[in-house]
This record gives structure tokens, sequence and C-alpha cells, in this order.
């Protein structure tokens, strides 16, 4: 299960780099925070305090700038 979230979490994330450099927003902004979400979940399981520091620090940049859009 661990493997399948990372996996759903990279692949998201590559997808919100993708539609950034395309110009898709807010497409980036949803697939970015879904990846940023799961490799955070995933992070929590497998309890490195690394990679939950890197995933929290850039749900709350993604949250940020998500609401500066509305």
């Amino acid at each position: 299960m661990l493997n399948y979230l990372k996996w759903a979490g990279t692949a998201l994330t590559i997808g919100g780099a993708l539609a950034t450099a395309l110009h898709q927003d807010p497409l980036n902004i949803l697939l970015f925070n879904l990846g940023t979400v799961i490799w955070l979940a995933a992070s929590i399981q497998m309890r490195d305090r690394a990679l939950i520091a890197v995933n929290a620090g850039l749900l709350i940049i993604y949250v940020f700038g998500a609401i500066l859009r509305l």
C-alpha cells in the first residue's frame, strides 16, 4: 500500500509540474496539492521527518497560493 501511495504522489506531482509548464491553471495547483497530500501521508507512515517537513512545507505554500488565486 505504501509503495502505491508513493508512486501516486509522484505521478501527481510530476503532473503538477507539467501542468505548470503548460500554463494549465488551476489544474497545476490541484495536482500539486493532491500529490503533496499523498506524499505527506506516505511520509507520516514511514515516520520520515525530513519528508514530512518537506511535504508539510510544500502543502502550506501551495494552499497559500491557492487562497491568493481566489
